[in-house]
């Protein structure tokens, strides 16, 4: 009896303890929302409710970064999204498990032991443990803090990754932060103060850091409630440009695809469904960040509305509208689609992520990144291509400010349009320029001796930008097959003579689409290569002390110069891709595409003439008067990552320059993709340009290594040499064909033999390189040029989305 006594009082009393966990806390500040929570401000944690009714019940989980570094090239930014995740608790023992389920494999079925073996078959993830610290009628009460001060984000492994030191949290020095830590009926956002110590390695981190052996970041925790069952999945079509999420489905009969794929896209009814054209029951609304400075202000407003011209054209009416993000309103709340105007210590890229629904595809949140110094570099391609902009007063800005703001316009609605659901499309520039997903370039013209401005980017929306979001957002007349009425929005653009090819087609390197072009202009890229390197060659003749202000030191008018003197660079990289090029499409059987071929051998051997033109010592020589204007760097004006790079010391590198430009052609049209590709088109069209006859332009270079002039004669020079190093490259590359290393191994040993009775020094070297190439090519190391400054997407370094 006495042992019943104290097993009664042993269960009681612990039940008493555990109903008495937040009575003890005198200072609780309660928050009641979507899962309540209290506060504790002398202990600082933060405990949450979670109903027993709430256990298995699945929800969002999102992190992501309210403060950044604001170094591009660490890459975490304020306002920078992270993963999402559909999660839910479990119980088990005394514990919740915040669990992970795997959507990457399902069963939609109402079959539940179907589900149950795909549930059991892969494996799911246990994000946390929760030790439950009171049972409260029909709550459960545990501790978040830990979990909250977990470096969700990943800051530290970033760091790691881009070798900038080895760094952990600090417990002491991290907190809970409540200043953006709040609760609303949908979802529940937390806040958490992170400091990372550690040894750095690299030099990104110590320009931007206070003190770099200690780092703090405020990590952004959301608990979002999943959106109704009400919302119509689309299917993706690669024709579409649409992103997709994919899963597969397990359940799905043996004869149909596993593999499901959905485009991602806000939710969007309207309130006549009847009606040709209606108010939306909920507009789409974009929030700009209020500290965002005029006229940046009203220019991205502007830009980003542009959108709502394709919303009209399916029948909405101001279904989407941009406006300034309430004072009271938080741009990490999952609620608020927001456009952030972000700093960093360098240039870099703009990009737009969204809070997508994994089981659907719903966008939730559309969440914009502008890098705030892009219009800065757009704002000094102006001013490097005028002539003569501050010659009469140095507050004659307003034509560079124009071009500048007409460039941030396009990039705001290219960057919402990314949050909309839409991927690049590249081959618009190519036709009349019909989307604003494109990379524009400035397109520019001469006037007699004059740069004229008029045209440099786009206005409003385009063509093709109207096709997505028609095949994204429009409703499906009543009685029409769904995927009928989509694939005639497709083909009825096609007919039109809309194109759409995206990323991996249109890159440099390995891409090889005719018409698909990063920072290109015009329908034929070889001819606008000879027109930019014109309009190129009269500004620089054009160029003067006059391009910067007075009282501006000489080493920035140098800076200014180099947009101008590499303004060739990306419709170099358009036209190079014509080379061993091909047209096709997205082709889906059924229906009308363009089947792949290789572009004809006239297009190629235009190409390959502009590309040439580009090596040529006259295109790539700074006019000696010019130089002048480049004396060495002023006492704190240091050479930076968008400064030319010299060789000479103190003294401005113009042969340097001319290697660096050279080395960016010869890198593109010797890439081993291509070579390789050529040795096929070869084969397959024998009538067609080949690999050899590339060679065979760049041996002839060195049948003269002398120019009309002592100067001209040093950059042929350079530039000769430089093809020699990428000649002996790609002989020796891994991922060129035994084809390719022939044909350039005969190209090497044809420059020794035209040099055989050639004794001058230059000579020599080529023959003694060659010789001991061939003897020895594992030994071979390729010279370093100069690095080309940094410039992509003119003014940047790297588009998660751009």
């Amino acid at each position: 009896m006495k042992n019943l006594t104290v097993l009664i009082f042993f269960f009681f009393g612990m039940n008493i303890v555990s109903g008495q966990f937040l009575e003890k806390k005198k200072d609780l500040q309660s928050f009641s929302g979507y899962f309540n929570f209290h506060y504790s401000d002398s202990l600082g944690e933060i405990y949450l409710e979670v109903p027993k009714t709430r256990l298995d019940a699945e929800f969002l989980y999102v992190h992501s970064l309210r403060t950044g570094l604001g170094s591009n090239d660490i890459g975490l930014d304020r306002g920078q999204l992270g993963d999402q995740a559909v999660v839910k608790f479990i119980k088990s023992g005394n514990q919740l498990l915040l669990l992970e389920p795997n959507l990457k494999y399902r069963a939609i079925t109402n079959n539940q032991p179907e589900r149950k073996s795909i549930e059991e078959a892969f494996a799911r993830s246990v994000l946390f443990g929760f030790p439950i610290k009171e049972t409260k009628d029909d709550l459960y009460i545990i501790d978040l803090s830990p979990f909250l001060l977990l470096d969700a984000h990943g800051v530290a492994q970033r760091l790691k990754s881009n070798k900038e030191g080895t760094y952990k949290p600090e417990k002491s020095r991290s907190t809970l932060w409540m200043e953006r830590t709040k609760a609303f009926p949908k979802n529940v956002e937390f806040e958490a103060l992170l400091t990372f110590i550690g040894e750095p390695t690299g030099r990104n981190l110590r320009s931007v850091a206070p003190d770099v052996n200690t780092i703090s970041v405020i990590q952004h925790h959301s608990f979002v409630e999943l959106p109704d069952d009400k919302y119509k999945p689309r299917d993706f079509d690669p024709r579409s440009g649409s992103f997709s999420i994919n899963y597969q489905d397990y359940s799905t009969p043996i004869w149909e695809p596993l593999t499901k794929r959905l485009i991602t896209r806000h939710r969007l009814e309207k309130k006549d469904p009847l009606a040709a054209v209606s108010e939306a029951v909920d507009p789409i609304i974009y929030y700009l960040d209020p500290g965002t400075p005029e006229p940046v202000r009203s220019a991205l407003l502007e830009g980003a509305a542009w959108w709502n011209e394709a919303f009209e054209a399916i029948g909405y009416r101001n279904a989407f509208q941009v406006k300034i993000l309430p004072e009271d309103a938080d741009p990490m709340d999952v609620r608020y689609n927001v456009i952030q105007w972000v700093h960093r210590s360098t240039r870099g890229w703009s990009y737009g992520g969204s809070i997508i629904d994994p089981r659907t595809g719903e966008i939730l949140k559309g969440h914009v990144s502008l890098g705030s110094l892009r219009i800065r570099q757009d704002f000094m391609i102006a001013q490097a291509l005028m002539d003569k902009p501050f010659a009469q007063r140095d507050d004659n800005h307003q034509q560079m400010l124009n071009m500048a703001l007409a460039r941030i316009r396009q990039l705001s609605a290219h960057e919402v349009g990314h949050t909309l659901g839409f991927a690049h499309n590249f081959a618009a520039s190519a036709n009349n320029r019909a989307s604003v997903m494109d990379y524009p370039h400035p397109q520019l013209t001469l006037i007699g001796n004059t740069v004229n401005f008029a045209n440099a980017y786009a206005t409003g929306i385009g063509d093709w930008d109207k096709v997505t979001v028609a095949y994204s957002y429009a409703d499906v007349p009543s009685g029409v097959n769904e995927k009928t009425y989509l694939n005639s929005i497709l083909e009825s653009a096609f007919a039109n003579g809309l194109r759409y090819i995206t990323d991996s087609d249109a890159r440099a390197q390995d891409g090889a689409h005719a018409s698909a072009h990063l920072w290109d202009n015009g329908t034929n890229a070889s001819e606008e290569l000879n027109n930019v390197l014109m309009l190129r060659k009269v500004a620089m003749q054009n160029f003067s002390e006059d391009n910067i202000r007075t009282g501006e030191p000489f080493s920035v008018l140098e800076d200014v110069f180099v947009p101008l003197y590499f303004y060739h660079r990306y419709q170099t990289e358009a036209a190079v891709k014509l080379i061993g090029g091909m047209d096709y499409d997205y082709s889906v059987k059924g229906y009308n595409s363009t089947m792949p071929e290789f572009l004809p051998k006239e297009i190629q051997t235009d190409a390959l003439k502009a590309i040439l033109r580009t090596l040529e010592a006259e295109t790539l020589a700074i006019p000696q008067d010019k130089l002048k204007l480049f004396p060495p760097r002023a006492y704190g004006y240091n050479r930076g990552r968008e400064s030319f790079r010299s060789d000479t010391g103190v003294a401005f590198d113009a042969l340097g320059a001319a290697a660096t430009a050279s080395d960016m052609t010869l890198k593109l049209l010797l890439h081993p993709e291509r070579a390789n590709r050529l040795i096929q088109q070869k084969a397959l069209i024998p009538s067609s340009l080949g690999l050899a006859e590339i060679l065979t332009n760049l041996v002839n270079r060195f049948e003269d290594n002398e120019g009309p002039s002592a100067y001209l004669s040093e950059i042929k020079k350079t530039v000769n040499w430089t093809v020699l190093q990428h000649l002996m490259t790609l002989a020796n590359h891994s991922k060129a064909t035994p084809q390719v290393r022939a044909i350039t191994d005969a190209a090497l040993n044809e420059i020794s033999v035209m040099l055989k009775k050639e004794k001058d020094p230059f000579s020599e070297l080529i023959k003694k390189e060659i010789r001991e190439f061939i003897e020895h090519p594992e030994k071979y190391k390729s010279d370093t040029v100069p690095a080309i400054p940094d410039g992509s997407p003119i003014g940047s370094y790297q588009c998660l989305m751009e």
